[in-house]
């Protein structure tokens, strides 16, 4: 039964916490494992316990939360399985910075004091991001939140942990990484931000032993010589032929150094000799371990140079860099500098230039997990859409390094590694031990470091349904569905869910990946605090409300494009909420006598309709075909712009008007006229619900026998009974005169009030009938005083006229 009259405008905020209250309660959003309804699962890209929602959030989320919508009406078993990321750097920065306003230091505190004012700070605020992806509308199954640090997700990481250490597949060596000295922490590769800079390029002289002759060598980070353990010319480069197998003094160190032979040198490069350090570059690490070459470490993990710099020990190593540079120069070996540009690492998080340095980390091994990944998608089992994205996953798959997974913080799951002080032997276990499993000693001390947060992540898809553990959920709905996720974490995120779902569980974690792009300003600038063109999306959904804020996001989501996003546009699909608020109101208004269970649309013939009923509901029917085709196709920008044509421009703009007279009548067509216009209204919504959820549902349930929720009723399929090609062809006919007159009215400032004649010439009979028949339609929509029609019409004098399909239009225009 419908409720109270629709207010006179539109007002989401009167609405939004009102409906999603309302769903909470009645667990709309809550799977079912023992359904027998085919399952759909989406797991959630868990945000960062550090976040608040910004723009890129509410994109992601919004394109899933249409497809979860979507798939919960057409009956399928829905699950979206939220949850949070423990997010190991940021996270452990933030409550380090809150500490440091204390006048508190973690190191003293203890590990075990700062670890439980991590737990304290997550309680307190952790929950930030889901309380703003509510105010989204998301219908996530919030009574399944998983956190990657929960009890569950943190056996789970041990037990695949173990599992990959006793097969050989993670192990522990040592290897260039790449380090950053603020968050003192190791990054893989794929958290370096590689920047283009304004750098030099320093010409070095090391002079030959026992000669008078030198190298001179070329480099960036002069700083690292302190570190060169030989200098390698290609054994092709006939200049330095006579040299391979002398020494050469090293500069400043005073320490002798032999010239090698590799082909890895670039004879183009600089003067074609190479320093080598082994310590301090991943290129240099893999020629040492091919010439058995020391490894002197000159930089630490604090970015300061070490005992091996000798006298330059304890200084930053940009100062040691200014330093080394002018005694390099006073002593004359600084040959030359030349500016150059060129790509420097920097860490993601702070910024901080990166050092590449010689460490002892945990590895994972790549080549064997990667090949099973590639053919995932090489056959099909996984799709990536677009599927312009393949080239880049196979790229980055077929060329992938080991993943050192070592992080040197203390907030994570800490690596279940233990080191006996007796034998010297590692135990690795999924429980704490008490003694060595080599030879029984009590001595061991577990592995400071821990996980790499993609790590847990990388099993999302399975740990959060309750892996290891046989559950229901796992059993139901693993593999999920799809992936939604910005090409930025393809890497990072997407390509590990696979190697691992395919590791550990046998099968793919998801069939399809959609790969979004970025959002952008208006102009295609990147968002940021710096250039001040934010959009905040909790400021944004309160000024515009949440379905004109949803709305945009999708009828922007072209797939390979990025997003540009204004407020502006914003403003445009605000105006699209009160067109479908006002519409829908007309209509209620005029429901008096309407009785859904006495008159379904079912009981009326097309011979009992006019050609506008007959072309809106075929129109209706080509709409629910077209949007369905492109929901299947994760065209979201299609799905909303066929929405927005079809509802704006044919409902109300053309069915409405046409319908208005025959709504003032009584009898047999108005009952037809309120019953098109209710079916099409009702259906309109339910079709839209994916996108705008709120003024959905409040709408809906005001419709005359509608159910309990919109949300929970069937997405539309349509009736093939209804399409009418012939219905649609007259109506465009009818249309295009319309809309001539109404150009030509537009032209020369008619104004409406003012009523015009028109002809129309044409040699066919048909359409001269059809005008003759619908002459009301076109004379009411296009203000008409007197139509005429006729082969042999001619052009009146002072006349404006338009050729449309085969017709002549005029349209007199003295006086």
């Amino acid at each position: 039964m419908a409720q109270e009259p629709l207010a006179k405008s539109y007002d989401p905020a009167g609405i939004e916490d009102k409906w999603y209250e309302f769903w909470l309660q009645k667990g709309y959003f809550h799977a079912n494992e023992h359904s027998n309804d085919s399952p759909f699962t989406i797991v959630i890209p868990p945000p960062n316990i550090t976040g608040s929602l910004h723009v890129g959030h509410a994109f992601n989320n919004t394109i899933q939360d249409i497809i979860i919508r979507w798939k919960r009406m057409d009956g399928f078993n829905t699950l979206w399985l939220p949850g949070t990321d423990h997010a190991g750097i940021a996270t452990q920065y933030v409550v380090e910075r809150m500490l440091a306003e204390e006048g508190l230091d973690r190191k003293e505190l203890g590990r075990e004091e700062f670890i439980s004012r991590v737990w304290q700070w997550r309680k307190e605020s952790g929950h930030t991001i889901i309380n703003q992806l509510m105010k989204l509308g998301s219908s996530c199954d919030w009574e399944r939140e998983r956190f990657t640090m929960d009890e569950g997700l943190s056996a789970a990481v041990r037990k695949v942990f173990v599992q990959l250490y006793r097969e050989g597949l993670v192990y522990r060596g040592d290897y260039i990484i790449n380090s950053c000295p603020r968050c003192l922490t190791v990054l893989s590769e794929l958290e370096v931000d590689y920047q283009e800079v304004d750098g030099h390029l320093y010409y070095i002289k090391y002079p030959l032993v026992e000669s008078e002759e030198s190298l001179v060598i070329a480099t960036t980070r002069p700083e690292t010589m302190l570190g060169d353990t030989a200098v390698a010319v290609n054994p092709h480069d006939e200049r330095y032929q006579q040299v391979t197998g002398r020494k050469v003094l090293l500069p400043v160190a005073e320490r002798e150094i032999p010239v090698i032979a590799d082909p890895y040198v670039d004879i183009a490069f600089g003067t074609g000799a190479l320093k080598i350090t082994p310590a301090h570059d991943p290129n240099d690490f893999m020629v040492g371990m091919n010439h058995d070459l020391p490894r002197v470490k000159a930089i630490g993990e604090d970015g300061k140079m070490t005992s091996e710099a000798g006298k330059y020990a304890g200084l930053d190593r940009f100062d040691c860099r200014s330093r080394l540079l002018q005694e390099l120069e006073d002593k004359g070996y600084l040959e030359k500098t030349e500016d150059y540009r060129h790509k420097v690492g920097h860490c993601y998080r702070c910024s901080s230039v990166v050092e590449p340095l010689l460490s002892k980390q945990w590895f994972v091994s790549m080549q064997t997990l990667a090949e099973p990944a590639v053919k995932a998608v090489e056959e099909g089992r996984i799709k990536l859409v677009p599927s312009m994205w393949e080239a880049t996953y196979y790229e980055w798959m077929n060329n992938v390094r080991d993943w050192c997974i070592s992080r040197q913080l203390w907030w994570g799951h800490r690596i279940p590694a233990w080191y006996c002080d007796d034998c010297g032997e590692i135990t690795v276990s999924e429980k704490d031990p008490t003694s060595c499993e080599y030879c029984s000693s009590g001595k061991i001390t577990q592995d400071e470091d821990v996980l790499d947060t993609w790590f847990s992540s990388g099993l999302w898809p399975f740990t959060t349904l309750g892996w290891p553990e046989k559950t229901n959920d796992l059993k139901t709905f693993y593999p999920t569905s799809v992936l939604v996720t910005g090409f930025d974490i393809l890497f990072f995120w997407v390509a590990r869910m696979i190697f691992f779902g395919l590791k550990v569980m046998g099968e793919v974690p998801f069939q399809h990946v959609y790969v979004h792009g970025l959002i952008r300003d208006a102009e295609g600038q990147k968002m940021s605090k710096t250039r001040g063109n934010i959009i905040d999306p909790l400021e944004t959904m309160s000024s515009f409300g949440t379905d004109a804020f949803r709305f945009t996001l999708a009828a922007f989501a072209a797939q390979g494009r990025d997003i540009k996003l204004s407020e502006e546009r914003i403003e445009g699909y605000r105006k699209f909420c009160n067109k479908i608020w006002n519409a829908a109101r007309f209509v209620l208004m005029n429901a008096e006598g309407f009785d859904p269970q006495l008159s379904p649309l079912q009981n009326i013939s097309p011979g009992e309709m006019e050609l506008a009923d007959r072309w809106i509901l075929s129109r209706l029917n080509g709409t629910i075909q077209e949007v369905r085709a492109a929901l299947e196709e994760y065209k979201f920008n299609d799905t909303a712009n066929i929405l927005y044509h079809f509802i704006w421009h044919e409902y109300c703009d053309w069915y409405i008007e046409l319908v208005k007279d025959r709504l003032q009548q009584d009898g047999h067509q108005r009952h037809v006229a309120q019953t098109v216009l209710m079916h099409v209204l009702r259906e309109s919504l339910e079709l839209l619900h994916p996108i705008m959820p709120f003024i959905t549902e409040e709408l809906w349930r005001q419709i005359p026998g509608t159910g309990e929720s919109i949300m929970i009723t069937a997405y539309p399929k349509g009736y093939r009974e209804w399409m009418d090609a012939g219905a649609e062809r007259d109506m465009k006919l009818l249309q295009d005169v319309t809309t001539a007159v109404r150009n030509i009215r537009g032209e020369f400032n008619v104004p409406p009030s003012r009523s015009v004649d028109a002809i129309v010439k044409c040699e066919r009979e048909e359409p001269l009938e059809l005008l003759t028949v619908y002459s009301a339609y076109v004379s009411r929509l296009a203000g008409i005083g007197k139509l005429e029609t006729g082969k042999q019409s001619v052009a009146p004098r002072l006349s404006a006229s338009a050729v449309v399909g085969g017709l002549e239009v005029f349209v007199p225009l003295e006086g």
